[in-house]
């Protein structure tokens, strides 16, 4: 953006930012000079949701959470803003001012003065009975008898007009909520803000607790319903247990196994004896068998023979104890007969000391006895299969049971479960019944001194805000000016260089002459300054190739190139070169060797190739009303007579049609060397010019623009 342009179109539209500003503070003074004074009340709300001194806590969780408790805060103050609420307070201060006219906080409205002192009562009564119905006030209460809601709207007691001036908030994360009015009237500021304030807290109690019960009774109703499911289902498993004839079925099966297992452990004992003591027999009879003759002899024949029926009769004793389920007296027996072999054994003992037969008898009493120890334990073994049997079918006929008892019992667990997490609810909202937020006010609102003025600031505002709104208009208007002033602009909208630009000249009746010969006019000394810059930058360009040929165009026709040819030729010739204008705009006389003499036809001196030379300037006058200036000559015939104008002259300069007509411009641009194009300053680049510029820009030969009729500061 150009800082330096933005500028002069502020200095351009300066009175428009002053004035208007001015203006406009001064119709607000008249507004609000008689504006009255406002008296501020505010009431103050503790609500305990911070403050833990006013906090039963269960349990030992108490890290406030900041969010819930903003949550908590912007709630409350959201239903103090809801319009039953304000409908109540606008019913308070309505029936105040009905009820009590010379107390009234306002003058009565038109719409109350016309109603009659009966028509009054009536309205002070349906005002009550909505109060006491706590209904919302709203526009469709105009359809009845009374205009109910414009009454309070004519008072300023609305809903709307009272949120206005009202602001309730919580200051500085406190524990309070502030209820702030203002009003003209210091009395009906500290009664809105307190009526408000115990209105709200009634209501908002009554409907806290109509929640709670209404939760409560909810509550109570499902806990009922779990109790009774929990009932149903203890009571099932109870049914099941006492059918099945089972107390505690996991400890009796756990038993039973138990029981199982010692019996398969005596067993396998038994096994391990009879095996151990069957290999001790095979013993015995090995060495009996081996050592027959050395045991010959003695007189223990009869007491073996003893012996031997003895042990038949222990036998028969034994088997006669284990298949009579282990009675004592079969007991008894089987100790008599082994007590009698025991003594039988001692004796064949004592007798046989010394006698070989002794040892012989000694291994046979072994035997008997080893014997007898094997058909104890196969009596057992028998005794065992038979107990084992019994255990096993009763864990059998517990398994059964087992699946279905863990479903009852899953199913009362699980019921058990579901009450108990009702009952810790239930209680749970119980206590937070008992314990619940109580909102209380904290500090009453109280009439207040009238506040500062407010005057100054709507002045000061209207001042600010008006000027803001003149500063952006402009600055838009400069956004959407496209418009080329400066060099600058030109460099960027044509992409090119500019050689230089030409001040505007207001003087209609502009003469080159005149111009370079006064020297008291500031326009026409800057002017004449400008047009030697650009002669400088053209006269650098032909010194650099050995040019001598200068081409001026533009993009439309009276955009100035006619007469800045016209100067170039005329500032050329002061500087002694002999100058040829073809083309250009003359109005000097001929008595002046430096002025544009007559011109001469160009078109003839193609023909003739003959030209009369001044003193220092010549004019070749361009036939207008040739279409064509190929159709004249060709090309080569061209250049040739355009070798002869170099020839003769120090500096020619065209004057080219402009790119409007780009017919005749590229015709004539193809003999120029050296050019310029001329635009007018003020206007802007249409959407069609644009390949116009980048066709003179991409011309051999181009050196830049000069910006013409630009009003210089």
């Amino acid at each position: 953006m150009d800082i330096k342009a933005f500028l002069k179109l502020l200095n351009k539209y300066k009175w428009i930012l002053v004035l208007v500003p001015l203006t406009a503070a001064v119709i607000t003074y008249f507004l609000v000079r008689k504006l009255p004074k406002e008296y501020a009340s505010e009431a103050q709300i503790a609500t305990g949701i911070v403050d833990q001194s006013k906090q039963v806590v269960v349990g030992s969780n108490q890290n406030a959470d900041y969010f819930k408790v903003n949550q908590q805060f912007a709630n409350i103050i959201e239903r103090m803003k809801m319009q039953r609420i304000m409908s109540i307070l606008s019913y308070h201060l309505i029936l105040h001012d009905l009820e009590n006219p010379k107390t009234a906080f306002k003058p009565y409205s038109k719409i109350i003065d016309s109603l009659g002192s009966a028509n009054l009562q009536e309205v002070i009564g349906i005002y009550r009975e909505k109060l006491l119905k706590k209904e919302v006030l709203a526009v469709g209460d105009n359809h009845n008898k009374f205009k109910l809601y414009d009454i309070v709207s004519s008072m300023g007691y609305d809903g709307e007009s009272i949120q206005k001036k009202l602001n309730i908030y919580r200051p500085d994360n406190s524990d309070f909520i502030n209820v702030y009015f203002a009003s003209v009237n210091p009395q009906l500021s500290s009664f809105v803000v307190n009526t408000l304030s115990a209105e709200f807290i009634n209501n908002y109690g009554q409907d806290v607790n109509a929640n709670q019960n209404n939760s409560i009774e909810l509550l109570d109703s499902l806990l009922k319903k779990k109790e009774l499911a929990m009932n149903q289902k203890t009571a099932a498993l109870k049914e099941f247990k006492m059918k099945n004839g089972v107390l505690n079925l996991d400890k009796q099966s756990e038993m039973v196994y138990s029981q199982i297992s010692q019996n398969e452990e005596r067993k396998a004992q038994a096994i391990r004896d009879i095996q151990s003591n069957q290999k001790a027999i095979a013993d015995i009879n090995a060495k009996l068998r081996g050592n027959g003759d050395a045991f010959m002899g003695g007189n223990t024949t009869g007491d073996n023979k003893t012996i031997v029926s003895l042990k038949n009769q222990l036998k028969i004793a034994n088997d006669a104890y284990i298949d009579g389920n282990f009675k004592l007296s079969d007991k008894k027996k089987v100790d008599s007969i082994s007590r009698l072999i025991d003594r039988v054994s001692a004796r064949i003992s004592d007798n046989n000391v010394t006698d070989p037969q002794a040892s012989k008898q000694g291994l046979i009493q072994q035997k008997l006895a080893l014997e007898t120890t094997v058909s104890q334990a196969q009596g057992s073994i028998r005794s065992i299969d038979n107990e084992l049997s019994m255990l096993k079918a009763k864990y059998n006929t517990m398994v059964p049971f087992d699946a279905g008892i863990q479903n009852y019992e899953r199913d009362a667990e699980l019921a058990t479960k579901d009450y108990m997490t009702s009952l810790d609810t239930y209680n749970q909202n119980k206590t937070q019944q008992n314990v619940a937020l109580k909102l209380q006010i904290a500090q009453v609102g109280l009439p207040g001194l009238a506040l500062s003025s407010k005057k100054v600031m709507y002045i000061a505002l209207a001042g600010i805000s008006s000027f803001f709104i003149c500063f952006f208009s402009v600055f838009i208007l400069f956004l959407l000016d496209h418009t080329i002033n400066n060099r600058q602009q030109l460099a960027y909208a044509t992409k090119s260089p500019v050689l230089g630009h030409l001040n505007y000249i207001e003087n209609t009746d502009r003469n080159i002459r005149n111009i370079w010969k006064d020297n008291k006019d500031q326009e026409y000394s800057t002017f004449k300054d400008l047009l030697r810059s650009l002669r400088f930058e053209v006269a650098e360009a032909f010194a650099k190739e050995g040019k001598k040929i200068l081409g001026v165009t533009s993009l439309e026709e009276n955009e100035g190139k006619s007469f800045i040819a016209g100067s170039l030729v005329y500032s050329f010739a002061m500087m002694g070169n002999k100058v040829l204008l073809i083309g250009g705009e003359t109005k000097v006389p001929m008595s002046d060797s430096k002025e544009i003499a007559m011109r001469q036809d160009f078109q003839s001196f193609l023909v003739k190739r003959e030209i009369q030379i001044e003193d220092l300037i010549t004019v070749l006058n361009k036939n207008d009303a040739s279409s064509s200036l190929l159709e004249m000559q060709n090309v080569n015939s061209l250049k040739k007579g355009f070798e002869v104008l170099k020839e003769q002259f120090d500096v020619i300069v065209i004057d080219v049609d402009s790119l409007k007509e780009i017919n005749k411009a590229k015709e004539w641009l193809l003999f120029t060397e050296v050019n310029i194009a001329v635009f007018e300053a003020g206007r802007a680049v249409a959407d069609e010019e644009k390949e116009l510029i980048k066709y003179i820009r991409e011309k051999p030969g181009f050196i830049g623009w000069v910006l013409n009729k630009a009003k210089l500061a």
